[in-house]
């Protein structure tokens, strides 16, 4: 009886995808299973402090930079991928804890992970807090970084960048986000949830992850799905909203 009841539930997913539903809801592997998304990987909580002071700094930036004030993240629609610049967890761990102004503003900069070089993922601020990671993105995406001084030296690193797609697509399938909006921070530019009311900075944006590490990061990430048999939806398509 459990046997049919999943197998009544996988046909049933496979007949809602087809009619448009959500990717990657359910997904019926053989027969017997069905897996609901991907699987969370291991996290570890380091938490920085994100108290009222830093929440509302963070609601006056929005204000500031999008044209509302909140520091809450609600339904995200990007994930953008970044490197720390740095070799050690705990230097940006502590770059992002100590609120310190960026641009002359606050709050300071921060991501809701970091990936460490031996593949530990740590969490640092919870997915409902918006993190300052990125310019003209931050009011709708995730952050994430990984300890390294190089695309190179984080797509090279097998434990890092097993531990990354893993978390990356597991976000994904947990918010509906496809991988044409998993994006890397010198890609931010081109995106179409790209905003920035402040004219001078509408075209700031760091090195990190170009197209062409992006490109072989989201290749990996779709053989990952494949094998998971996880839908991620089109690719990006994109637009250059401020024309820099």
């Amino acid at each position: 009886m459990i046997r049919a009841v999943v197998v009544a539930v996988a046909v049933l997913s496979i007949v809602a995808g087809a009619a448009g539903a959500p990717p990657a809801q359910a997904v019926a592997i053989d027969s017997a299973t069905v897996i609901l998304g991907a699987p969370k990987p291991p996290i570890v909580w380091k938490r920085i402090p994100f108290g009222d002071r830093r929440k509302a700094e963070m609601a006056g930036y929005s204000k500031r930079h999008y044209g509302w004030r909140t520091w809450h993240l609600r339904d995200p629609k990007v994930i953008v991928q970044h490197y720390t610049d740095g070799t050690s967890f705990s230097s940006a761990w502590n770059t992002f804890a100590a609120n310190s102004p960026h641009n002359g503003e606050l709050p300071g900069t921060c991501a809701h992970f970091i990936v460490d070089r031996d593949g530990t993922i740590y969490q640092l601020v919870p997915l409902w807090i918006r993190c300052r990671h990125a310019v003209g993105m931050n009011y709708t995406a995730i952050g994430i970084e990984h300890v390294g001084t190089s695309d190179a030296m984080v797509l090279g690193d097998r434990a890092q960048m097993r531990s990354s797609l893993r978390l990356t697509l597991w976000l994904m399938t947990k918010f509906h986000i496809n991988i044409g909006n998993v994006i890397g921070h010198r890609e931010s530019l081109m995106s179409p949830y790209r905003l920035e009311l402040y004219p001078s900075w509408r075209c700031l944006v760091h090195a990190d992850f170009p197209h062409p590490a992006m490109r072989k990061y989201r290749h990996r990430l779709r053989d990952l799905a494949a094998r998971r048999g996880v839908a991620v939806g089109k690719g990006p398509v994109w637009e250059n909203v401020y024309h820099c």
